[in-house]
């Protein structure tokens, strides 16, 4: 792929390579050809500036600039490399590439610093290979353990295990995955919304990863031919989830403003269009970065929807599948980043994230927090993702005076 990039976005381009699609996206699944060449190719650029590189035993990749004591705590920064199918350039790499250079740059001005300072690249965060999330920081923090992935296949009949294997990890390395010496935990991040576009903003400084609630309702009523039951005498279950469904985007429409739900999936049987269904099944995700609102919003809708089937004389069920509590990230660690970004004339915002990230495993073990950089129309997930390289740079800005200041304390850094 040539020679190794120097700024954040030949970085960008230059990763972007690994799992190129031809519609501009990058498609690069956990174990996959795409996601191995990448991360050995972040190991070779890693190599190449110096630092002390490692996999672990999943495939979690390290890079450290040793401190003067080498025993001394370590600052984890980084993000994740896997993506969706024709995902965007941005998520989850932005955050890799900007920690290497940021890393570099201290290396090359400042020196050894006070801390170990450590790049990482997750192995795996999005989920889109196999139905298992956040698994290099799930295992690194101790959430996750070898058992998790007992069972678990993807959409080709491939185990996890077998798929780790083959890609050179697996559960018979002797390396530990478990990591106790983790003093910090920072993340750059592309905002995945439109709030700091819409609003002006250089930086969002994440105050808390919001909660979720995922739930499967499943409404069962009386399959009949649709020509020769009136109306008044059906028990339509379809019928039934479009009322609950418009009661549940009203309800959030009226609650508060930071709640957000969505139906995804739907799905109909026998799905036949001269026939009433017999049941259909549909998913709500709710998600706030307050639990009590979020646990006062979900009784509400299942009042609601349960009220609705008794009028209608379904059978109703509804069943909690996910479940994640609010994160709330560090505010000693936010106040500096306030702070840098007032001194080079940045203007931020406040925020919280509605999407979920590695941070959120950090956070309950030690200080955590997430930089957010616009994203142009708020488009992720695609190949349309873009974030301007005058943002990208600016990011890069606030990470490196963070960890210069947090790293290198006989300088005149802070002490949280």
């Amino acid at each position: 792929m040539g020679g190794f990039p120097t700024t954040i976005g030949e970085a960008i381009e230059w990763l972007s390579a690994y799992g190129g699609e031809a519609d501009g996206g990058v498609t690069r699944t956990l174990y996959s050809k795409p996601w191995q060449e990448a991360q050995h190719a972040l190991k070779e650029w890693m190599e190449q500036l110096g630092l002390a590189v490692k996999f672990d035993a999943i495939g979690n990749l390290f890079g450290r600039l040793v401190a003067r004591d080498a025993h001394a705590p370590t600052i984890l920064i980084g993000s994740h490399v896997d993506t969706v199918k024709s995902g965007g350039k941005y998520d989850g790499a932005y955050g890799v590439l900007a920690a290497i250079l940021a890393i570099d740059q201290l290396n090359q001005k400042d020196g050894q610093p006070d801390v170990n300072l450590e790049v990482v690249s997750f192995c795996e965060e999005e989920g889109s290979r196999f139905p298992l999330a956040c698994w290099g920081s799930g295992m690194i923090t101790g959430v996750y353990s070898f058992q998790n992935i007992v069972g678990v296949n993807d959409s080709d009949g491939i185990t996890f295990a077998d798929a780790m294997t083959q890609a050179g990890f697996g559960t018979t390395h002797p390396a530990e995955v478990r990591r106790k010496d983790i003093d910090t935990f920072l993340e750059l991040h592309i905002e995945q919304g439109p709030s700091l576009e819409k609003q002006g903003k250089s930086i969002g400084v994440v105050q808390t990863i919001v909660g979720q609630k995922r739930y499967r309702i499943m409404i069962k009523g009386e399959s009949n031919h649709a020509g020769t039951t009136m109306m008044k005498w059906r028990r339509d279950p379809l019928h039934g989830a479009v009322s609950m469904i418009e009661a549940l985007y009203e309800m959030a429409k009226e609650f508060d403003e930071d709640l957000v739900t969505t139906v995804g999936q739907v799905s109909v049987e026998p799905n036949v269009p001269n026939v009433i269904p017999s049941q259909v099944v549909f998913t709500v995700d709710v998600r706030h970065p307050t639990e009590s609102v979020l646990v006062s919003f979900c009784e509400g809708i299942s009042r609601r929807f349960r009220e609705i089937s008794t009028q209608r004389e379904l059978d109703y069920e509804m069943e909690l599948w996910h479940e994640v509590a609010p994160v709330q990230m560090d505010r000693n660690l936010n106040e500096v980043i306030q702070t840098i970004c007032t001194n080079h004339h940045l203007p931020y915002q406040l925020m919280n994230s509605g999407a979920g990230h590695d941070a959120q495993l950090f956070a309950p073990i030690c200080p955590t927090t997430i930089v957010f950089v616009p994203s142009q129309a708020g488009i992720s997930h695609s190949p349309l993702e873009f974030t301007s390289s005058k943002d990208l740079e600016a990011g890069l800005c606030v990470l490196t005076e963070l960890v210069k200041q947090l790293a290198y304390k006989k300088q005149g850094g802070v002490v949280l």
